[in-house]
């Protein structure tokens, strides 16, 4: 995805002074969607869709993975899970979520299986990035068309739970196994009691439920969180006594977002280092809309009944980082809070780097923690110009300037060193990148 033809990339420079202060959607460097998020030990894993450049439909074909643990800077794990995983599968790699269980992390996702229409499967991998494989070589639920956007969901007393659909809704109680279920495909009632009523009534369904459901439990309630209302859709809520319901509509807790928005959305709520985080997407980024979709995400502090309040997107996302970058430890160049025009890339050997770096565009890691004065600064950078540098600044595009790294041009990967300016305490670094042509690769990077 080059500069001419990417979409993404040339917004993103043409937006170069706003991006420096904001940070939804959180990844710029391609389109995601169906945000999926998992806390596992230390780390918050985010599972998303991935929309196609310049798609006009639900043009999807792999899932994707990024990792933080301080909510604002974001790591791209790269393509966690393809079609190409399932050999019953035709396309449309829709929402999913996945979920860890006894040594193992499972990830359940919709497809278009051959002769069969969307279905439900799971794949299976030791680590939370991948690789991961087909776990049963067959959809783990087929009930009808709707079977789209399954949430997953392991209760205190070790009985998980599958949802999923639209128009309708459904669940499994899953084995312990994760990729087995016993008992009968059940449908819950959409009724108003439930799920509110549809007030654009032209698809004659009978409550605002739309689809993309996502489970969760605080204390001993539960909530099932929605897309509702139709097109565009606002997110909702209900709550119950049980994982099973029966459920009662609570009320809105996003509206239709109208300035970049985009005609759907999908919810994911987690807690993570004692705060809740709710992950939505929209249409926000220049070239962005109904079918090229961003992830996002915004702090949710619950009332004191237990109620969720109206969450209000933001282009700022997290102000309060919940954690630092140690400059002293080895950083991988693909550790983002924001940047204009650059990609990554992803191989066997290299895992994810940095790729079409050009002049002008710059990488944003925020909260770096410079507990000592740094002396020198060292990249790991495959050069494939002759007058690439990296400008190292703080707290700005054209911040204080730490140090220029001029890049010589050799043969493979190799590490590469400048010395810095003194510095201390906490600023948001900036990699800004000046040259002719394709400037070089970037893998990681430290201080000394």
């Amino acid at each position: 995805m080059k500069l001419k033809i990417n979409i993404v990339k040339l917004a993103c420079l043409m937006l170069l002074s706003f991006a420096g202060k904001s940070q939804n959607p959180i990844i710029q460097s391609i389109y995601t969607a169906d945000p999926a998020p998992m806390v596992y030990k230390d780390t918050l894993y985010l599972y998303t869709g991935h929309d196609e450049d310049k798609s006009s439909w639900f043009t999807m074909k792999d899932w994707h993975v990024y990792a933080t643990t301080d909510m604002v800077n974001w790591i791209d794990k790269g393509v966690g899970l393809s079609l190409k995983t399932f050999d019953w599968a035709v396309k449309d790699a829709w929402a999913g979520q996945c979920i860890y269980r006894n040594g193992k992390f499972y990830w359940y996702v919709p497809m278009n299986a051959k002769g069969q229409g969307m279905s439900i499967g799971v794949a299976v991998s030791d680590k939370p990035t991948g690789p991961f494989k087909d776990a049963i070589g067959k959809p783990l639920v087929h009930s009808g068309n709707g079977d789209i956007d399954p949430t997953v969901f392991i209760d205190t007393d070790g009985q998980a739970y599958l949802y999923w659909g639209n128009p309708y809704l459904k669940y499994v109680k899953l084995n312990e196994d994760m990729i087995s279920y016993s008992g009968e495909v059940i449908t819950v009632p959409l009724n108003k009691e439930g799920f509110n009523v549809r007030y654009k009534d032209a698809d004659k369904r009978p409550s605002a439920y739309e689809e993309g459901p996502w489970l969760y439990k605080r204390n001993s309630l539960y909530y099932l969180l929605y897309p509702a209302g139709g097109v565009p859709e606002h997110l909702a809520y209900s709550t119950a006594l049980t994982a099973t319901g029966p459920w009662t509509y609570r009320d809105t807790i996003m509206t239709v977002i109208k300035k970049g928005g985009a005609f759907t959305n999908h919810p994911g709520l987690v807690d993570y280092k004692g705060k809740s985080y709710l992950f939505y997407h929209n249409g926000a980024l220049p070239g962005g809309g109904g079918f090229t979709r961003s992830v996002c995400v915004d702090e949710v502090v619950f009332n004191a009944d237990g109620s969720i309040p109206r969450v209000v997107p933001t282009a700022e996302a997290i102000t309060a980082p919940v954690g630092a970058i140690n400059p002293f430890a080895r950083v991988e160049a693909e550790t983002i809070a924001w940047e204009a025009g650059i990609e990554t890339k992803e191989d066997v050997s290299t895992g994810v780097y940095v790729i079409d770096i050009s002049n002008g565009d710059y990488i944003k890691v925020r909260n770096v923690d410079f507990k000592k004065a740094p002396k020198l600064f060292e990249a790991n950078l495959n050069a494939l110009s002759s007058n690439g540098s990296i400008e190292i600044r703080v707290d700005g595009i054209t911040g204080p300037l730490l140090g220029t790294l001029t890049v010589t041009k050799q043969n493979g990967w190799q590490l590469q060193s400048t010395k810095v300016n003194k510095i201390k305490g906490n600023h948001d670094v900036y990699f800004v990148f000046k040259g002719d042509g394709d400037l070089f690769n970037f893998d990681w990077w430290k201080f000394q």
